[in-house]
Order: structure tokens, then C-alpha cells, then sequence
């Protein structure tokens, strides 16, 4: 089965909305949630993610095997999300083989160039329209 995990932090509202899109769409495939905290762990399990870990470890160890990483483009900036991602989970992300979905939100003193001035919720489309489209 697809192994996709979903990593976010604060509230875990970018995660337990994707979660939620992926559901909806009856997406066949294993949902991890990851959360940088307890709290955006809990949003992303009650959302319906299939399984849930919190911090750095679940992070290390969930994006090893996954095949898709689906979260902020700040998962891959060491302290991005305010200070929320490691250098070590941005250097897993980075490096490992899945297939990467990052949702851009430009805050975090970061800006992705060439990306329209879209809504959170329409990048979160987006990202699930792409996971749609590989699966």
C-alpha cells in the first residue's frame, strides 16, 4: 500500500486539511501524520490520518520509507515554520527518495519564486490534485 506522510506543526491545519482532501477523495493509501507538536498531531488524526507521531524521531523514521512527503514547504528548511523543523527532519525530507508535495506558504522570512498568489486552501487542492494525478 502507498505510504504517505503528511507533516505539519503549529495547529497542523495544512496537514488536517490535506488529510481531509485525501479522505474525500477515497485516496487508497496509509496516512501518517507527523506533527512537530501534540496539538497538529491530534488535528491531522481527527481529520482521519491512519496513524500519528510527534517530533523529530516519527519524523526521521516516517520519511524513510514513506512514498510521498506531503506538508509546508518549510519541511525542508532547518528551523523554518517557526523553528518548529530540525536540520535533521529538513535534511531527511530533503534527502530522501519520496516523492516530495510542498504546500508554499510564504511566511517564515522565506519566497517561492514563480508561485501565484493562490490561497492556502487552493495550494492544498493543488498538492492533492498532484497526488491524485501519481497515484
Amino acid at each position: 500500500m502507498t505510504k504517505i506522510t503528511i507533516i505539519d506543526g503549529q495547529g497542523g491545519r495544512i496537514g488536517k486539511t490535506v488529510i481531509e482532501q485525501i479522505r474525500t477523495r477515497q485516496i487508497d493509501a496509509a496516512l501518517y501524520a507527523i506533527g512537530t507538536n501534540t496539538t497538529a498531531t491530534a488535528a491531522m488524526l481527527k481529520a482521519g490520518a491512519d496513524f500519528g507521531a510527534t517530533g523529530e524521531n516519527a519524523a526521521l523514521v516516517n520519511v524513510n520509507d514513506a512514498d510521498f512527503v506531503i506538508g509546508p514547504v518549510g519541511i525542508v528548511f532547518a528551523n523554518a515554520l517557526l523553528g518548529e523543523i530540525t536540520p535533521a527532519v529538513a535534511t531527511a525530507v530533503g534527502a530522501g527518495k519520496a516523492f516530495k508535495i510542498l504546500i508554499p506558504v510564504n511566511r517564515c522570512n522565506h519566497y517561492i519564486a514563480g508561485c501565484a498568489e493562490n490561497s492556502l486552501g487552493e495550494y492544498i487542492r493543488i498538492a492533492v490534485d498532484r497526488l491524485e494525478s501519481m497515484l
